[in-house]
């Protein structure tokens, strides 16, 4: 009896090291309908004040993290664009001068939107701000990060697929108590484009309100995916994330980048790079000049944790956009295992899955193996478009589940990347269980450039010390 307990424990962590015992969640919940919140309905209120500021948002605005970008909407005018910022509640002895624009979608004309940059900040410091003025002014606070440093602790939320319905609700509020510092958001804001002429532009505006809770308090690192394409020709509206570009500035010249929608940041003890699904990757193209000379940037002493950020998930066993990634993973994914990039977010199927490290990078059409194949030197690829959009969940998975697929379900959720120091981190997938948040998936994620250097280094010291008792022996002798 023991003895065949044994074997199949061995099997079984076998099975679990070369990727074979993915798990197929088979709860069920009772969501909330996948149909957007009213207008009138009190997460959408307008604030109080004539002219206030509404639809506060900041992230980073610098390649190390000393700086900020805070940005809003004023309905009715101009006004200021002015923040007032300190290291007091009340007290602001800085003031940074922004600028605003606007624009049209349709018939709808948008409010002024407004952007300022922060910078010359303290690290690992609270900040309070304000704009607005008079009795319209309104009053938020951030917190930057550490410093830049190989064993910085930080803890990044994961959110993708939002939208603005009661699930998104749900996954909104239960990120907010995580304790997650900052979001790293991997594409589908607010779900504008499926509404059509005048709505369009509405709905925007709602989602900059929905989400201010968070946003006007945590850097959101953004992503874009189809849903902010907004390719409308029986509109008139054929320029490309017209509305996204107006309303979510990124820091893309920090990193040399040439668009808004490709860019990178170091925070903490990572290094962030986000690519564009939706724009062109293909040899030659300025993203993918881009990237390979952001990969060389990359200095894994300082900052040893990679994490790529992409909307169409490069692996994904849902039957909801299979394959629609193979394009992105045969012009990267060689470059992702070369450069021991830890880890890979994605969005766009409204389900969860986390793969083993696994590749394809052997097969070139005419020769080698076309299957995925356990890869200690690959990323993790967690997909999570499971914030809670109209659209509703992708409950359809492909049967059987691929030898690469660890773990996937159908729920809504949001995900937690703790990293606690250079070597490891630690991972959750949290689910929205009917208005609870529970755990489901969790890891921990073990540092490819610091974990197998550090084995590389001790073998060297083994190595080194057996050679001076072998000298010492001999000597002896």
């Amino acid at each position: 009896m023991l003895l065949h307990l044994f074997f199949s424990l061995f099997v079984f962590l076998t099975l679990i090291d070369n990727g074979n015992a993915g798990v197929t969640s088979s709860f069920i919940r009772n969501e909330f309908p996948a149909v957007d919140i009213p207008l009138e309905n009190e997460v959408f209120a307008v604030p109080k004040g004539y002219n206030a500021p509404q639809q506060v948002h900041i992230t980073q605005g610098d390649y190390e993290g000393k700086a900020v970008i805070v940005s809003w909407v004023t309905p009715d005018k101009p006004g200021s664009s002015e923040v007032r910022y300190g290291l007091s509640k009340g007290k602001y002895d800085f003031t940074a001068k922004g600028s605003f624009t606007n624009y049209t979608f349709y018939t709808y004309k948008s409010g002024y939107i407004h952007k300022c940059f922060l910078n010359g900040l303290q690290y690992d410091t609270k900040y309070y701000y304000e704009i607005g003025n008079g009795d319209s002014a309104r009053n938020f606070w951030f917190e930057t990060p550490p410093k830049v440093d190989p064993d910085a602790s930080y803890t990044f939320g994961i959110i993708g697929d939002l939208g603005q319905t009661y699930n998104s609700l749900s996954t909104l509020q239960h990120y907010m108590n995580s304790g997650a510092k900052s979001v790293l958001f991997v594409g589908d804001l607010s779900y504008a484009d499926r509404y059509k002429y005048h709505d369009v532009g509405v709905r925007w505006d709602s989602w900059g309100r929905f989400v201010e809770p968070s946003t006007a308090y945590q850097p959101w690192i953004w992503n874009t995916g189809n849903h902010e394409i907004e390719y409308m020709p029986y509109m008139g509206e054929v320029t490309m994330f017209k509305s996204y570009l107006y309303r979510y500035p990124t820091p893309y010249q920090a990193s040399n980048s040439t668009s808004p929608l490709w860019y990178s940041i170091r925070r903490a003890s990572a290094h962030i790079i986000v690519l564009s699904t939706y724009s062109p990757f293909v040899k030659y193209t300025p993203q993918w000049k881009w990237l390979r000379e952001e990969l060389k940037n990359v200095d894994r002493e300082k900052t040893p944790w990679l994490i790529v950020l992409m909307h169409v998930p490069i692996y994904n066993s849902n039957v909801a956009h299979f394959m629609e990634g193979e394009s992105m993973r045969s012009v990267f994914e060689a470059w992702f295992i070369e450069h021991k990039v830890d880890v890979i977010f994605a969005g766009h199927v409204h389900a969860y899955e986390r793969s083993y490290r696994i590749s394809n990078i052997h097969f070139n059409i005419s020769s080698g193996d076309p299957y995925p194949v356990p890869d200690k030197t690959a990323p993790v690829y967690i997909t999570v478009g499971d914030g809670g959009n109209k659209e509703g969940l992708a409950a359809r998975f492909r049967d059987p589940q691929p030898d690469y697929s660890a773990f996937r379900e159908s729920s809504y959720g949001h995900s937690t990347l703790e990293i606690k120091n250079r070597t490891h981190a630690f991972y959750h997938w949290n689910r929205n269980d009917d208005g609870k948040k529970v755990k489901i998936d969790s890891f921990v994620l073990h540092n490819l450039y610091w974990g197998q250097n550090h084995q590389q280094r001790k073998s060297n010291q083994n190595r080194l010390r057996s050679l001076i008792l072998n000298r010492a022996s001999t000597a002896q002798l």
